[in-house]
Order: C-alpha cells, then sequence, then structure tokens
C-alpha cells in the first residue's frame, strides 16, 4: 500500500534517550485523564447507549488483557458497550488489517504495533489523529515518536515494554551446571551440554512463524554495537543485511541452530503454545522469544513461573552484554468511526494508570510501562527482573523497527527457511533485503 508521505527514521542517538525515561517514568508523574473523567470516575454526560467494536491479537494475554480493560472501562461508563473481536497474529493478522482498513471495514477501535508496522497503515487516511488529546500528557514521551506520522500522533500504548531473548529453565541449568552465557559461544557451549543431557536445547516453534523471527530481530543490540550508523544507513539504502558483517550475523546465528541440530526435531509443527509448555516443564532449555511471553506463563503455569529466567542474545564479545527492546504496541482509532469521542474515552482509559492497573489484574507487565504514573506491581515474574538492570546501567538498544520505518513483511517466512536450514544464512540475507527494498520503494524513502 503506497503512502503520500514518509516519516523520517529516528535516529539512535533520540531513541537512546528516549528510552533512557522508561525507568524513571514508570515511578511517578503528574495527571491523568482516564475514561469518563478523573480517576475513572462514573460519566453521565451522555445520554445514549453506544456500542463499540474493537479488534485485538487473538493470543492469550492481548484477549485476557482487552477484556479485563473493557470490563473496568464500561463499570464507570454505562452507557458504552464494547465488543471485542479477534485476529491471528504474524503477517496473516497484519494482512487483515490492511485489508479491513481498505474495505472500511475496520472495528472502532484496534490493537497493532507501534513502530514502523503501524506506518504501513497509511495513518493519515486511516486513523484519527490523538496528538492534541488530553490524555496524550499521560504517555512518556519515549513512546510517542512509535506512533507519530508526519509530525501527528496516532496511539496510545497498550501495554508495557518488553524485549527480546531468550528465556531458560533456570532447573535444567542448575541439574548441569550451566552460567548465563554472555556470548554467543558460550550459548552454544551450554547448548552441546544440554543436547548431551537428552534435553532440547533451542525450543522451535516454526508453526507460529512469526516467532522464527526472534533470533535475528533479538540480535539487533549487537549490530549497533558493532555498526552505531546500521539503522540510519539502512533506511537511507547505504546498508545491507547481506553485506554488513554485523547485520549478517544475524542470520548466521539463526542457521547455527539448524545446522548443530539444537532444536526440537518437530520444530516446524511446534506451535507458540506448546513452545512455552516445553520451556515451563523442562523438556526444553532455551526459548528465543519476546518478553510478551511472561503472562502466558504466569497464567497458564504458575508454578513453575519462579524457574524461568530471561538473558539478552549475546554477541560475540563479552565486554558489552545489552538488551534489544520493543514498545508496547497502541490502541488506535478508526478514522471512519461513527463514535469518535466515545472510541477516545476509551483510548484514554487505557493510557491511564487506571487502565494498566485493570490490565494487570489478569497479566502482569513484561517490562516498564509507557504510562507516567502506572508502577510495575511488586510480584512481577523473576524474568521480568532479570531485564531491569539493563534498562538501570543503560545497556540497551530499540529494535530496529523502532529506528527505522523498514520492515519487510516477509521476514517470518525467510527466516522460517534459514532457521530450517532450506536457505543459507547469506542468501536469506539476500532474500530479505529485497524484500525490503520493495517496502523502501513503496513507502518513497530517499536513495532507493
Amino acid at each position: 500500500m503506497s503512502m503520500k508521505k514518509t516519516k523520517k527514521a529516528l535516529t539512535i542517538a533520540t531513541v537512546t534517550l528516549l528510552l533512557a525515561g522508561l525507568l524513571s517514568a514508570c515511578g511517578g508523574g503528574s495527571g491523568n485523564t482516564s475514561a469518563g473523567g478523573e480517576s475513572g470516575e462514573p460519566d453521565s454526560g451522555s445520554a445514549s447507549n453506544v456500542t463499540l467494536t474493537m479488534l485485538v491479537d487473538n493470543t492469550q494475554d492481548s484477549v485476557n488483557s482487552a477484556k479485563a480493560m473493557v470490563e473496568a472501562f464500561e463499570q464507570a461508563n454505562p452507557n458504552i458497550t464494547i465488543e471485542v473481536e479477534t485476529r491471528p497474529g504474524g503477517s496473516e493478522g497484519d494482512n487483515l488489517v490492511k485489508t479491513r482498513l481498505s474495505t472500511g471495514d475496520m472495528t472502532d477501535i484496534f490493537m497493532y504495533n507501534s513502530g514502523s508496522l503501524m506506518q504501513a497503515l497509511n495513518p493519515e487516511q486511516n486513523l484519527m489523529d490523538l496528538t492534541n488529546e488530553p490524555f496524550m500528557a499521560n504517555v512518556i514521551d519515549s513512546f510517542k515518536p512509535t506512533v507519530t506520522y508526519n509530525g501527528k500522533i496516532y496511539g496510545a500504548p497498550n501495554g508495557s515494554t518488553m524485549a527480546g531473548g531468550w528465556f531458560y529453565n533456570k532447573k535444567v541449568y542448575e541439574e548441569l551446571g550451566l552460567s548465563v552465557p554472555k556470548t554467543w559461544e558460550e550459548l552454544m557451549a551450554n547448548n552441546e551440554k544440554i543436547k548431551a543431557a537428552n534435553i532440547v536445547p533451542v525450543i522451535g516453534t516454526y508453526k507460529d512463524s512469526w516467532t522464527s523471527q526472534l533470533v535475528v530481530l533479538a540480535d539487533y543490540y549487537n549490530v549497533q554495537a558493532q555498526s552505531p550508523s546500521f539503522a540510519d544507513d539502512y533506511t537511507a539504502g547505504k546498508a545491507k543485511y547481506a553485506t554488513t558483517p554485523a547485520a549478517l550475523r544475524s542470520f548466521e546465528k539463526l542457521q547455527e541452530l539448524f545446522d548443530k541440530g539444537y532444536m526440537n526435531k518437530d520444530f516446524l509443527a511446534t506451535t507458540y503454545d506448546a513452545g512455552l509448555k516445553m520451556l515451563a516443564e523442562g523438556e526444553g532449555a532455551h526459548y528465543p522469544m519476546l518478553t510478551l511471553a511472561i503472562p502466558p506463563l504466569e497464567q497458564n503455569y504458575p508454578d513453575q513461573t519462579q524457574d524461568i529466567g530471561f538473558f539478552p542474545q549475546p554477541g560475540d564479545s563479552a565486554d558489552d552484554n545489552g538488551l534489544t527492546v520493543w514498545m508496547p504496541g497502541a490502541a488506535y482509532i478508526y478514522k471512519n468511526t461513527e463514535h469518535p469521542e466515545e472510541a477516545k474515552k476509551f483510548v484514554a482509559f487505557v493510557a491511564s494508570k487506571e487502565g494498566m492497573a485493570a490490565a494487570a489484574t489478569v497479566s502482569k507487565p513484561s517490562g516498564p510501562y509507557a504510562i507516567k504514573d502506572a508502577v510495575i506491581p511488586d510480584n512481577v515474574a523473576p524474568a521480568v527482573n532479570d531485564m531491569l538492570p539493563y534498562f538501570g546501567s543503560g545497556k540497551t538498544a530499540p529494535a530496529l523497527e523502532f529506528l527505522s520505518p523498514i520492515k519487510g513483511p516477509s521476514l517470518e517466512q525467510i527466516t522460517v527457511e534459514v532457521g530450517a536450514g532450506i536457505k543459507k544464512a547469506a542468501e536469506g540475507a539476500a532474500v530479505y533485503d529485497k524484500d525490503v527494498e520493495k517496502q523502501a520503494k513503496q513507502l518513497g524513502l530517499e536513495g532507493w
């Protein structure tokens, strides 16, 4: 889908400063405008009953969080009812959202990615401008650029920040005498010992193809450490995955997992939910994944949550070990909704400490919140606490999709092929460069 204008990619320096505000923003802040009035008080300003529709990702955590926020909102606003619909994840879900927008069949509100994927939705044509809404004062500044297009803000954060890296089963590590790896070489040595113990070293869940991307995407901290200008050069068409050694290395790591037989034999038929079960029960020792997996782990395996840790994807040097960070997705309002004021009331609730507290009743955060006055609960999972030192020390980098408007739509298919040994790393990287080129030209970026 073509766009009339493009947004200049964020510079690494800007986003690094923005990310630095995440932790400080969690502890306190001012003012909140929640659904129906201050602090969630019931609002009787609208006499008629209105029904809104909302589209969310079909993962257990997304559905549970959405329903919890809807329930709390409806209690404060009895004249507004919200019906929740679900969509699949990955590229199938992306295509569904784009199709519904292009055909005028979109729900009043929908939850979707921030960053580069948001920009592919033709925001000026399809999304309601929220720039001057009072509730945007609740949103930390680090989030706003990820939902900004041509100077206008189109979304409010739906949830907490998260990171990409490796979950690991602490019991397996203790039984085998393993230490958390600081380098890729150390991680591979751990995998070899785990394999020798007849335990699956790395859980692969390629039945849900979006999960195949994590080894490549979570490696961005290491790419930036070795090639600081990569994001800007990549956006300008000057840097490619296939010809930038630090970026190609991400695909090489994925290939290595297949070449050494570290994944479960049925990884092509294994689902995300089955992968979480393998991790919790110790059938698999490692799972490369986003920390969005923490809430479903807590919900489905409460007795095993304390046994699950998390570490960043290691680079090739122990001197610089850091975390790749994702901003939360966002709540958007369809521009042609018939109930704009009611839809804005709900999004205001999402962007409040009351909204985050409602979601936290069924889903604890996977990282710092993007709402100024929302506080992380004390009883978060150990995997969340494993992340926090990297935020505190500044050893974080935003995922590439928050530094550049370019993310090729076929990445998950390409990473399945590399991860399954169908393509070698260099070939996969070159194919992805072609995929990216198509999108960059559609966006009208200079240099392509």
